[in-house]
């Protein structure tokens, strides 16, 4: 099963480091985001990537073309016509397809132009900034025995401020910390897709999450696979400084491959 990963946005959000890289290359633990996303997959068994580019995206083209290079060791024997030969690799056996989908394509347009090199396959998608310790191979099988054409992670996400009550006359009537029972349950993104998604895809450029997923809805046709454990996603430098905290204290619950 392919695994397609959106990673052509411009990340303003985060643009102390995106204005030099795109941002599923910013990185945690000197790899970039890309890398542990790919990690995760590769770990469950998922070895081929599609990847959608757009912001800086011959950056992704350059760090997947010298990745077996830079995880290997050469020798280059320039007496013998530039000859280079690579000895011990310790590279994932990845097939990797990077696809200019556009620098402001949206995101429903990008899944769109890369439905020659899915064909009429069942095909996995999330988004290039952000990690979970998903059971990736778990969420296929709960996919497969259902009749949905897409289901995404729905992770319990906690809320991040406190909480007001305001009545009919626009007053606050309290104001209390954040709370458990303040979870809701969000769009992680790892899906699991049949080919018949690109039929909700219309030729004009769209938000995926918008139009097509509430049409799917409509249609009875988007399930959600329940998630309590860890989702992150990188869309500040904060929470790219809490990643970086959890990867160097070896507390990283994305990382679930040795």
């Amino acid at each position: 099963m392919k695994v397609v990963i959106l990673a052509g946005g411009m990340g303003t959000r985060i643009s102390e480091e995106s204005h030099l890289k795109p941002k599923p290359m910013i990185e945690i633990g000197e790899k970039p985001i890309l890398w542990h996303i790919m990690k995760e997959y590769y770990h469950y068994g998922f070895d081929e990537f599609i990847i959608c580019c757009g912001y800086k995206q011959h950056m992704i083209k350059q760090w997947v073309a010298d990745y077996y290079l830079y995880h290997s060791d050469v020798t280059f024997d320039f007496s013998k016509q530039d000859r280079m030969t690579i000895h011990d690799s310790e590279t994932e056996k990845w097939k990797v397809t990077v696809v200019d989908t556009g620098l402001h394509t949206l995101t429903g347009g990008r899944i769109k132009r890369i439905q020659k090199y899915i064909g009429n396959e069942t095909f996995m998608l999330t988004y290039g900034d952000g990690v979970s310790s998903v059971n990736i191979r778990e969420l296929a099988e709960y996919h497969r025995s259902t009749n949905n054409i897409v289901t995404l992670t729905a992770a319990l996400v906690e809320q991040r401020f406190g909480v007001l009550s305001i009545d009919e006359k626009d007053i606050i009537t309290s104001f209390r910390e954040k709370a458990q029972e303040d979870a809701a349950r969000i769009n992680a993104g790892y899906m699991v897709l049949e080919p018949e998604v690109f039929d909700y895809l219309p030729e004009e450029d769209v938000y995926f999450e918008q139009e097509p997923l509430k049409r799917l809805a409509a249609d009875g046709k988007l399930g959600a696979y329940k998630f309590d454990g860890f989702w992150h996603p990188m869309d500040t430098m904060r929470d790219k400084e809490k990643l970086e905290k959890l990867w160097a204290e070896n507390r990283a619950p994305w990382k679930i491959w040795q």
